[in-house]
């Protein structure tokens, strides 16, 4: 029987009912299962950060979901108020997850916040889109209904050699960018995937990791069978739990497929 690897899903902080929860959309599970062909296993962020070494040693990948909640500006050294709720458990432990990840040269992958937490994880900062010219085109008004929201979308321009050009195949992509914080500077040892309007960063990629480190600004998890560039992020996702890695480009670090 092959081996479905187990790929961590961090959760965010919910209320439920009054009362404070740890929380992950089913739509992440149901990808991680049916495109990833993985085991999803939850991870709450209410817990010490110093659980976060061996809770990396029992997984094959770690995916880093979106959430309605911004990264705290103090996380990045900016003395702004945060435009948005944020979440402090999640902030500080899905950092310690991500650095234990990265020293145990196990795969991450983020989605939305999760490119963003990767960034500021590795040194990065960020920067606020709510009150600019870009605001209505990474995230749709607030009274608009789900579907609309996720239907909210544009254009982006993929880099040419790129992990993301070369697992999805294309230049171009169509995309549903929700959200609103944005790369201000990139950290060192990241290279830029894709940009979407005005240069914003819409996908990056770490250039000297043991194993892959790879996040999109956008939702794949929302209709994966319609966007053949989001079922190939949750494809290659699986692969790279399998310990299967695609090819380092030049300025990566050469990355083994098992024997």
């Amino acid at each position: 029987m092959q081996h479905r690897p187990l790929i961590g899903v961090i959760a965010c902080e919910r209320q439920v009912e009054g009362e404070p929860a740890q929380a992950v959309k089913h739509r992440y599970l149901e990808a991680v299962e049916r495109f990833a062909k993985a085991v999803p296993i939850i991870i709450p962020t209410n817990q010490s950060e110093d659980n976060a070494a061996e809770i990396v040693l029992r997984l094959d990948a770690l995916l880093l979901t979106g959430s309605g909640s911004n990264i705290e500006p103090s996380r990045y050294g900016s003395a702004k108020p945060a435009q948005a709720p944020t979440d402090r458990g999640r902030g500080l432990f899905g950092h310690a997850l991500i650095r234990a990840a990265v020293d145990a040269g196990k795969p991450v992958f983020g989605i939305c916040r999760g490119l963003q937490e990767i960034n500021v994880a590795l040194g990065g900062t960020l920067r606020d889109l709510r009150e600019s010219d870009l605001a209505q085109v990474h995230h749709a008004p607030a009274d608009a209904d789900l579907d609309d929201t996720f239907a909210h979308g544009h254009q982006v321009d993929v880099v040419a050699g790129s992990m993301l050009q070369r697992f999805s195949g294309s230049e171009t992509l169509a995309v549903n960018s929700v959200h609103y914080q944005a790369i201000d500077r990139l950290a060192e040892g990241l290279a830029v995937n894709a940009t979407g309007p005005e240069g914003v960063v819409e996908a990056i990629s770490a250039t000297g990791t043991a194993a892959p480190v790879f996040a999109v600004q956008w939702h794949p998890e929302w209709r994966p069978e319609g966007r053949p560039h989001d079922l190939a992020f949750w494809n290659y996702l699986g692969e790279v739990a399998r310990a299967d890695y695609l090819p380092a480009a030049q300025s990566e670090m050469p990355v083994r497929r098992p024997s």
